[in-house]
């Protein structure tokens, strides 16, 4: 199901108050939270590789609650995206939004889980030491390591909502065919629930060739980064992530954009292991939850922004895949201002009131 415009009216006022003021701060927001660490012993991947301890890092914010019928019923899980991690979500453009007195995820309400996924963050990584040696993690695996960390390290046993973005978009899906009842509510944002190949696998696949075919990367064993080799790879990242007409309008002379394109790629390369990036962008490499989708039983809120270049509106498959699972709603927000192009899913005053109204529909009373 497509946005409706009527709908987009009613927030027309809220997105032009609101979303300069959300987008403005470069800094993250200061949120009080609860740094933590648990460590899984002997955990065994999809691939067969063990690890005597993998380490997840998160950040939670707010109490857990427990329900007449002693089980959490306040615990929201938040995922991040490739290559981010915890901090990602405290994104004042969704934090501040989110997270407020009165908001939808007001942490006074809520108890609100933020992990770094295995290969990110300071959980467990192939940079560690371990470098290619790294069990060969993928989406299956990190869903498997976040519900034992609930389990066991938070003693969270049930979600209020499932909220992922990008790379955890997926993860939305696989939880909802993996742990079907463990969660109210999914609201997966920017992905779809098909295997990615296309333009999708692609790029992801000259990006990692890219590392790959620079000597410096040594097949893993490199002692300073594989500059060239990182330098294509954050090239496609860029153009992967961007958003057209912001990219426009932001650099509309050839000296800005190249100087743009400068600056960006002069940080992303000396902030990014080439390891690191080669494991969790393959991660995605067998995920394909289409013929499961009927098992996912929870209530789906998934959204999409229509200048995502990762997921284009064209392929239509949003459309044909919502109807194969039987408590979804999918909502394409139209390419405006306030839209990011594949970031649109932390630009949460866009999609707010979604979030708001799905809130409400899957409470229980």
């Amino acid at each position: 199901m497509t946005t409706q415009i009527s709908h987009l009216r009613r927030i027309v006022l809220l997105l032009l108050l609101s979303f300069v003021a959300a987008t403005a701060q470069t800094t993250p927001a200061k949120w009080p939270n609860q740094d933590g660490t648990y460590i899984i012993k002997d955990f065994r991947f999809g691939t067969g590789e063990t690890l005597p301890e993998l380490k997840l890092h998160y950040l939670t914010l707010g109490q857990p609650h427990r329900g007449a019928d002693g089980h959490t019923d306040n615990a929201v899980l938040l995922l991040h995206g490739t290559g981010g991690d915890a901090h990602s979500l405290l994104n004042p453009a969704f934090s501040n939004v989110l997270f407020g007195p009165g908001q939808p995820l007001d942490t006074t309400k809520f108890f609100i889980i933020l992990p770094d996924d295995i290969g990110h963050g300071d959980s467990s990584k192939p940079s560690d030491g371990l470098h290619m040696h790294f069990p060969q993690y993928d989406y299956d695996d990190m869903v498997s390591s976040q519900h034992t960390m609930l389990l066991e390290g938070l003693h969270v046993d049930h979600l209020r909502l499932i909220l992922g973005t990008s790379m955890g978009c997926m993860q939305s899906f696989v939880w909802g065919e993996t742990f079907p009842k463990f969660s109210d509510a999914l609201a997966p944002f920017a992905c779809l629930p098909v295997e990615l190949a296309g333009r999708n696998r692609m790029w992801r696949y000259m990006a990692m060739e890219s590392i790959k075919h620079d000597p410096a990367w040594n097949n893993g064993e490199y002692t300073t980064e594989p500059a060239e080799g990182l330098r294509g790879a954050n090239t496609l990242i860029v153009i992967a992530g961007g958003a057209p007409l912001q990219m426009q309008k932001n650099y509309p002379t050839r000296a800005q954009a190249e100087a743009y394109i400068d600056r960006v790629l002069a940080a992303d390369i000396a902030h990014t292991d080439a390891n690191n990036f080669l494991y969790y962008v393959n991660a995605s490499r067998n995920y394909n939850p289409e013929p499961k989708l009927p098992t996912i039983t929870a209530p789906v809120l998934w959204i999409n922004s229509a200048d995502d270049f990762i997921n284009p509106p064209e392929l239509g498959i949003a459309e044909t895949m919502v109807k194969k699972m039987p408590n979804a709603k999918f909502i394409l927000i139209p390419i405006s201002d306030a839209t990011r192009g594949h970031g649109t899913h932390t630009q949460a005053i866009v999609w707010k009131q979604y979030l708001i109204d799905f809130l409400a529909q899957t409470e229980k009373h």
